[in-house]
């Protein structure tokens, strides 16, 4: 498994999970794989705390409808109260890419890295 961050993140730490072989859908991930790959979700959202603040996630997997692309990815997002991923009104959530500003990915990934050992 492999986990990078998003080039056009939600938040700042938005990061992708991948499998290195490719696998197109979650669907098509062999039992065998399931677990490590989520073990992997798991480890970067724990590391969302200690390393940004996060107080919470959000996981998100698209299968087919808006897969931008074709290989099994997971998104973890490092969220916070307030931080208005999801709107009070319709529709009901926000998927407004942002850009990194110079050198932010590098710090946030040191961050991450350093968190996770």
């Amino acid at each position: 498994m492999v986990a990078f961050l998003d080039r056009a993140p939600l938040l700042p730490g938005h990061t992708l999970v991948i499998t290195r072989e490719h696998i197109e859908t979650l669907e098509d991930i062999p039992a065998a794989l399931l677990g490590p790959f989520f073990g992997v979700v798991q480890r970067v959202s724990r590391a969302f705390g200690p390393a940004l603040g996060a107080e919470g996630t959000l996981v998100a997997i698209n299968t087919r409808i808006s897969q931008s692309v074709p290989h099994v990815h997971a998104h973890v997002v490092p969220r916070r109260k307030g931080d208005r991923l999801f709107s009070t009104g319709a529709p009901p959530m926000l998927w407004v890419r942002r850009t990194y500003q110079d050198g932010e990915a590098e710090a946030i990934a040191a961050k991450l890295r350093a968190a996770l050992g």
